[in-house]
């Protein structure tokens, strides 16, 4: 299966769930199930799975944020296949994990799937289109630090996946809506901070 002609949510945790054929997934399954051409859907798959229990995992924050920056710069190139280093692509997650994430995510994905539709158009295309990658490379950065402090980055994770899901559906609704997460958390963190100083 791949998503090159399916841009919903549920077909989205529908191939994740049919990746691979043991007791562990690795990430090339899900690639070789999404399609190595289609780089939108899977940082849209590595973003929602982050807003699941699986953002509780140790090391699956860090392990994500270095796809998606890796993945998200090689959309701003330009680049029509994409490619991760074996060490990423060898990475592997027991089934059980990911089929309960995805269980997790039904409700929600049939919501969006729902309620999208192509709106607002020019916020996903170029140069607007770079904007919301740029975003979508530098929310992650912040999510190592996170890591000690369990289910943070599901609120990054969220904004992430609000953008792909936008650019992927051409939906200017939910990329203002990713916005606006995203300047949300700005702000609550300088917040933070300022309060702690």
């Amino acid at each position: 299966m791949t998503l090159d002609d399916e841009r919903t949510l549920n077909h989205l945790l529908d191939a994740l769930n049919e990746a691979g054929d043991g007791h562990d997934v690795s990430v090339q399954d899900i690639l070789d199930e999404i399609g190595e051409r289609s780089i939108m859907p899977v940082v849209l798959a590595v973003s929602i799975l982050l807003v699941s229990p699986l953002s509780g995992i140790p090391g699956m924050p860090t392990l994500s944020a270095i796809v998606l920056i890796l993945l998200i710069g090689q959309a701003l190139a330009g680049r029509k296949h994409l490619w991760l280093p074996g060490f990423l692509s060898r990475r592997r997650l027991a089934r059980a994990r990911l089929q309960v994430a995805t269980s997790w995510l039904r409700r929600p994905a049939t919501w969006f799937d729902t309620h999208s539709h192509p709106r607002l158009r020019p916020l996903a295309r170029n140069p607007l289109r770079k904007v919301a990658l740029l975003l979508c490379m530098a929310i992650p950065l912040t999510w190592p630090f996170l890591e000690l402090l369990p289910f943070m980055t599901s609120f990054g994770a969220g904004a992430v996946a609000l953008l792909a899901f936008g650019l992927v559906t051409r939906d200017g609704y939910f990329l203002l809506a990713g916005y606006a997460v995203t300047f949300g958390i700005l702000y609550a963190g300088i917040f933070l901070v300022q309060a702690a100083t």
